[in-house]
């Protein structure tokens, strides 16, 4: 029959145009045919001139998945349960020495090759291991993500059944680094206030704009998958994580995930609410990371612990039933969910097992399957299976609770526990190991079952935003989404609504622009960073001295100046020492939350949780030991100016990662400014009244370490909090504009 379809040519693929149907994507170098049936247009991803359910795009998407998973081979639907290490796009720079890539056996710069070539290990884990789930990192630029996209696309869709590459991305909109992988973004995409900088608005609605502003630049940058929202109850103030979270408020936090995943989910004017315009969202992390053992992070084995001295495991489950779970919008739910690494201790109510939470068949099969009746993708965080390292601080597999295991056998257990996915796996031999151990255990016909119903999952989700139908970019729309004037303006409201005014004695802000400022240097000692590296002595001139210029007169000396403006960060510390277990000791050490050196009086005599391969002892307390903050030097820098400035201003601009002990910082400062990771441009704006202050504090700000020792990591909002020298309290919801205190809001 002829076609009503047309057809239009591309950069390096075509369009065919369905009229009132889907417009199709087909690399230009395609082996797949048209099928034409009722005058409109179909790939024939079999070559067999007969239309399969799985080809028929007016078909729902679980009806398409469950016809495609049942042709797939167990070697293919391995490859579909595997998710790639962080892909750094083109494979050169710092990150590429830690996640590598070569081009024809070379390295980018000795291989003339294009920013947007595939690497050896990218061809290799599609076209040999099947993957098709790939975490993007790093991207040069727009025009490099738009046509690495294309060509990653055209090679999977000569491949076999034709299944496209569903890319994905850690959060892409934040101004800085904070604890977990950031992603690189040479594109110019628009930032926004992080997670508890959006909670310091108070407002859901801007949280749902920014989903679907966020939505539309992953979309045209080739990413369908959002490794996000954070959800975690952030109810352990040393956490690392901390930032990354909506806050410890159950509601709030809620309504926020339901906000954020219907933005980035929606396709307006769909049906099913599902479209080309959805980005998928994983929410994490299951059954939520926050209540950590001394607020340790379970990236490293020290910090493995999840803890309930409050016997509050349910109420870290509320974000997602109330929240991402309950969707208004159309999609009804987060597509997929990410279990923490956490051993989430003593909570297993049905086998009694200390095991990691992927790993963990109650949590995953009897409470998330069954009780709470999700049926989206589960995602193992990325290298569960993978060996731990030879020190408890190694950044390496994160295998917690399960290291006895090796890692086919690993994979085994996690299939068991209800996973669908393994999150930072390009290698499918451990997978296809796992089937066959288990295929002796329960049998083929079971194992394919098993394999299969994970299939279905991950399928269906490609099918809902449209990849089988057009994975393909049009780079001059890309170009014209990412980094789009509007999206950027409103990225930066979102940062300068998030700052909250916490001290404005005798009125000193806002500034008057152009007043001469003096802007010191800050020193941070040496500390072990994110990936467990020991990082340089560390003398640096703060951002925001050259933003200033653009409002202040930036002067030489504090001498000269009207007032002194100090950019600082909160306390950084980590909660373990090498050098304390080279010492005799368990290496354990607190993780403070104030400047000056802390001595740990009040800390457990033994730890809630503890056993680990390479300790002697299940004890991890750190009661009587010290610790200080590797930026202690912040606060001198505030003392200096306190002495030097005598009766003239000293404004503290505090970047805020996690809650803070106030009292040795507050007294010496006029006024004080708390930002969550923003654009330093915006702390100006709010200093020299170009924009009011609006943010309220989304966190506790406790009154000494003492009430942080003694609080339950899994209980929200019990801390005594700080009151200042102007009879302030600290307390979540506090905040200031330039006529006095905010009044709190519903």
């Amino acid at each position: 029959m002829e076609g009503k379809w047309t057809k239009e040519s591309k950069d390096g693929y075509v369009i065919i145009h369905n009229p009132g149907g889907k417009d199709l994507g087909l690399a230009k170098d395609t082996r797949v045919q048209l099928i034409t049936e009722d005058g409109l247009a179909f790939k024939d991803f079999l070559g067999t001139g007969k239309l399969a359910p799985y080809e028929d795009w007016r078909l729902p998407a679980k009806e398409r998945a469950k016809d495609l998973a049942a042709r797939l081979s167990i070697e293919e639907i391995a490859g579909l349960m595997l998710y790639s290490a962080h892909q750094v796009i083109p494979a050169c720079g710092p990150q590429a020495e830690t996640f590598g890539g070569t081009y024809h056996g070379k390295k980018f710069m000795e291989s003339g090759a294009k920013s947007w070539d595939l690497t050896d290990q990218q061809r290799e884990f599609l076209l040999k291991d099947k993957v098709r789930h790939v975490l993007i990192l790093e991207l040069k630029d727009t025009e490099t993500a738009v046509r690495w996209n294309n060509n990653l696309q055209a090679l999977a869709e000569n491949d076999g059944f034709g299944i496209p590459a569903n890319n994905s991305s850690d959060p892409r909109h934040s101004v800085g680094s904070t604890a977990e992988y950031i992603a690189q973004t040479g594109e110019p995409i628009s930032k926004w206030a992080n997670g508890i900088g959006l909670t310091a608005a108070f407002d859901p609605e801007q949280v749902k704009t920014f989903g679907q502003i966020a939505s539309r630049e992953y979309r045209a940058l080739g990413i369908t998958t959002a490794l996000s929202p954070q959800i975690d109850l952030a109810t352990e103030p040393r956490w690392m994580r901390f930032a990354d979270t909506f806050g410890e408020d159950t509601e709030l936090t809620a309504e926020m995930a339901r906000a954020y995943c219907d933005g980035f989910q929606t396709t307006p004017g769909s049906e099913d609410g599902w479209g080309e315009e959805s980005v998928h969202t994983m929410v994490k992390h299951f059954p939520g990371g926050g209540p950590c053992e001394g607020g340790r992070d379970a990236h490293y084995a020290y910090g493995k612990y999840a803890v309930y001295p409050g016997e509050n495991f349910k109420e870290h489950l509320k974000p997602f039933t109330k929240g991402a779970f309950d969707l208004k919008d159309g999609t009804g739910s987060a597509s997929a969910v990410m279990p923490y690494y956490t051993v989430s201790w003593n909570q297993d109510k049905k086998n009694g097992e200390n095991v990691g939470n992927s790993y963990n068949r109650y949590l995953i099969q009897d409470l998330l399957r069954e009780e709470l009746g999700y049926d989206g993708v589960v995602c193992t965080d990325w290298g569960i299976t993978r060996d731990m390292g030879p020190k408890e601080e190694t950044f390496s597999g994160k295998c917690w609770g399960v290291e006895g295991l090796d890692e086919a056998g690993r994979h085994l257990k996690a299939l068991e526990a209800g996973v669908d996915q393994f999150g930072g796996n390009n290698d499918a031999e451990p997978l296809l190991t796992a089937y066959e151990r288990g295929c002796q255990i329960y049998g083929e016909e079971a194992m394919r079952a098993r394999l299969e119903r994970s299939a279905v999952r991950l399928l269906t989700n490609i099918f809902r935003v449209g990849l089988f139908e057009n994975p393909y970019l049009d780079l001059k729309a890309s170009l014209e989404t990412v980094g789009n004037p509007e999206y950027v303006k409103k990225g930066f409201e979102s940062q300068l609504r998030s700052i909250t005014l916490l001290k404005n004695r005798g009125n000193v802000l806002p500034l008057k622009q152009k007043a001469k400022v003096y802007i010191p240097n800050r020193h941070i000692r040496p500390y072990y960073d994110f990936m467990s590296h020991r990082t340089e002595d560390c003398f640096m001139i703060p951002a925001g001295k050259e933003a200033a210029k653009e409002y202040f007169t930036v002067v030489d000396t504090p001498q000269e100046a009207d007032a002194a403006l100090c950019f600082i960060e909160s306390p950084i510390s980590q909660g373990y020492s090498p050098e304390d277990r080279a010492a005799g000791g368990n290496g354990y050490v607190p993780v403070t939350l104030q400047y000056r050196p802390y001595q740990a009086e009040y800390a457990r005599e033994i730890s809630i949780a503890g056993g680990d391969p390479l300790e002697e002892s299940a004890n991890r307390s750190y009661r009587g030991k010290w610790n200080t903050a590797a930026n202690e030097e912040d606060l001198d820098m505030v003392v200096r100016m306190r002495e030097i400035m005598g009766e003239k201003p000293v404004v503290v601009s505090v970047s805020m990662k996690n809650p803070m002990v106030m009292a040795e910082l507050e007294p010496l400062a006029d006024a004080v400014l708390a930002d969550y990771g923003v654009n330093p441009r915006a702390v100006c704006q709010v200093a020299c009244g170009e924009f009011a202050p609006q943010g309220r504090l989304p966190l506790q700000l406790p009154a000494d370490m003492k009430t942080v020792e003694e609080q339950k990591e899994d209980v929200a909002f019990d801390m005594k909090c700080y009151k200042d020298s102007e009879g302030h309290v600290y307390d979540f919801g506090f905040g200031m504009d330039f006529s006095g205190v905010i009044e709190k809001r519903s």
